[in-house]
């Protein structure tokens, strides 16, 4: 498989994983809510909702822009450095303040598969450059 190829496969993922993940948040916030949300802070009003669907839709954004442009090693790079703050935000509340449930830690889950496909991406972004 050439480096290419693996740098547009590893865009593509980070992209399906925004997609999937933004899509469901923008289409079916009442259903992020009632599956991702522990029970003590779900809250189902129109600005929850409508604040929930504005995040998928920026996710939804984010997603579309990853298909579109093509990444350097230093984009990679960038965008993996950036999630390690989301893995704070994951730990804390699922843990210190529980406010994800098991199902809402689809997001650190999505936050580890970017990651590792980020790093995926940089390396291969560097042999690409390399070989050029």
């Amino acid at each position: 498989m050439s480096a290419r190829t693996i740098q547009f496969g590893a865009q593509f993922l980070i992209a399906t994983v925004f997609l999937l993940l933004g899509g469901w948040a923008l289409f079916a916030p009442s259903s992020v809510i009632a599956l991702a949300v522990t029970e003590p802070f779900q809250d189902s009003t129109f600005l929850t909702r409508f604040a929930i669907a504005c995040f998928g839709a920026q996710a939804v954004l984010f997603g579309l822009m990853a298909l579109v442009t093509r990444w350097s090693a230093r984009a990679f790079l960038v965008f993996a450095a950036l999630l390690l703050p989301f893995f704070g935000f994951n730990w804390y509340f699922h843990y210190e303040v529980p406010v994800l449930t098991s199902i809402g830690m689809l997001d650190f889950a999505g936050n580890v598969t970017m990651f590792a496909l980020a790093l995926w991406g940089w390396r291969a972004a560097r042999m690409d450059k390399a070989q050029a």
